[in-house]
C-alpha cells in the first residue's frame, strides 16, 4: 500500500522516536494503526570550517556524541581542547573549533592500517584505533548476580528499544547500579555518547562497567578500550576478532546474559565465581 500521504514530514525529528501511520495485519484482518519508529538523521561535523566527518545517528545527546567521537578518533583528549562547539540540529551541522588541530589525526581517520602493537598479537585495522585504544587495567570485580542485575537494569530503562525494536542501548554502571544510559541506531554512536558525557562531566572510569544491548563487535571492544572501561556486559554474542582484541586490551567480555545464564569469554579473573 502507498502510505506517503499518511506521513507528511517537514524535516527530521529531533528525538529518538517518531510516530508513523501504518497498516498491520493481525492474522485475520488489516487495520490502520500508528507505530513508533526509531529516528535517523545525518550529522556533519566541521572542524575549523572544514568538513571532517558525517555520522548517521539518532538525534539526541548531540554534544555528547560529537565530544566522544572526536576523543575516540584521537583529535582531543580533554574537553578544554575544544575552543567552541556549536550545534545546528535542524540543519544537521556541528561546528567545532579546536585549539590545536592534529593534522595527522585528521588525515588518518578511517584509513586502513594493519599492524601489531606493544609486541602483542592485536591487529588494528585503522590508524586512529592503533593510536587511541589502550590496554585497560582495573581491579574491579563483579559477581555473576551483579552481571544479571546490571543487564536487567539496562533492559528496564530501554523504553525506546521496546517501542521501536530499532535502537542500541549502552549504559555506564558501577558494580551495583546503572549511572546513565544512551540510545542510538548505531552501536558505536551510543558508546560515543557515553564517552562524551564522561569527558564533559569529568567522571572517572576505572571502577566502571559498560552494559550493552547488542552484538559485541570489534568496534565495541575498541570503544570500551578508548573509554578505559575493563568490563563489558552484553545480552548478545561477541565475534572472534572482538575476543582477540579484548584479550590483548585487558577487557572482560561477558555475553549472552539472559535469564539465568551467561558466558565469560575473556579475562575471567574479574568475575568472582570464575577465579
Amino acid at each position: 500500500m502507498d502510505n506517503e500521504q499518511d506521513n507528511p514530514h517537514a524535516g527530521p525529528s529531533l528525538s529518538s522516536t517518531a510516530t508513523w501511520a501504518i497498516y498491520r495485519y493481525n492474522g485475520t484482518e488489516v487495520l490502520p494503526q500508528e507505530d513508533t519508529i526509531a529516528t535517523e538523521a545525518p550529522l556533519t561535523i566541521k572542524i575549523d570550517g572544514e568538513e571532517f566527518a558525517t555520522l548517521v545517528y539518532t538525534p539526541t545527546d548531540t554534544i555528547d556524541l560529537v565530544t566522544g567521537f572526536l576523543a575516540s578518533e584521537g583529535l582531543i583528549r580533554f574537553v578544554d581542547q575544544m575552543e567552541s562547539l556549536t550545534v545546528e540540529e535542524e540543519r544537521g551541522f556541528v561546528h567545532v573549533k579546536l585549539r590545536h588541530l592534529h593534522q595527522l589525526s585528521q588525515k588518518m581517520v578511517s584509513k586502513r592500517f594493519i599492524g601489531s602493537c606493544c609486541g602483542k598479537s592485536r591487529q588494528f585495522y585503522f590508524h586512529n584505533d592503533a593510536r587511541t585504544a589502550k590496554t585497560v587495567r582495573t581491579t574491579l570485580q563483579l559477581s555473576i548476580q551483579q552481571c544479571f542485575h546490571l543487564m536487567n537494569q539496562l533492559q528496564e530503562q530501554s523504553e525506546d528499544f521496546r517501542a521501536t525494536g530499532g535502537l542500541h542501548n549502552a549504559a555506564l554502571c558501577t558494580a551495583n547500579e546503572l549511572l546513565l544510559s544512551r540510545a542510538d541506531i548505531g552501536r558505536h554512536n551510543a558508546l560515543d555518547k557515553i564517552y562524551g558525557h564522561l569527558l564533559r562531566q569529568q567522571i572517572p572510569v576505572r571502577d566502571k562497567v559498560i552494559a550493552f544491548s547488542g552484538r559485541v563487535s570489534s568496534e565495541v571492544a575498541l570503544k570500551a578500550a578508548k573509554i578505559g572501561v575493563g568490563i563489558l556486559l552484553s545480552k548478545s554474542a561477541p565475534t572472534d576478532l572482538t575476543l582477540r582484541l579484548a584479550h590483548d586490551l585487558g577487557i572482560t567480555v561477558v555475553g549472552f546474559i539472559r535469564r539465568d545464564q551467561l558466558t565469560v569469554y575473556t579475562h575471567p579473573e574479574r568475575i568472582r565465581e570464575c577465579r
